[in-house]
């Protein structure tokens, strides 16, 4: 139950997805005016890229969670939760 917490703490403080996502087109805008001095851009395409690494786990995350049909044995349709152990590193 406390690492459920923890890793709902953990996504809190990251803000939603949307959030991110709004904060990574900002930090492409800003690269795009071209107006930044080469120091300024450089922190911003670090920060772009550890933006886009936040964004790629929470959808590699959020995959993980989506829940599947699939057929059942007379042919309906189930849903059934993805396995969480497949493509885990």
């Amino acid at each position: 139950m406390a690492a459920r917490k923890k890793k709902a703490d953990e996504h809190s403080s990251k803000g939603t997805f949307d959030e991110g996502v709004s904060a990574l087109e900002a930090v492409v805008a800003e690269l795009e005016s071209g107006e930044l001095p080469l120091e300024k851009a450089l922190e911003s395409f670090e920060k772009g890229i550890a933006l886009v690494r936040q964004l790629n786990e929470r959808l590699n995350h959020a995959e993980k969670r989506i829940e599947v049909l699939s057929r059942g044995s007379e042919g309906e349709l189930v849903v059934a939760p993805l396995d969480e152990g497949d493509g885990e590193e």
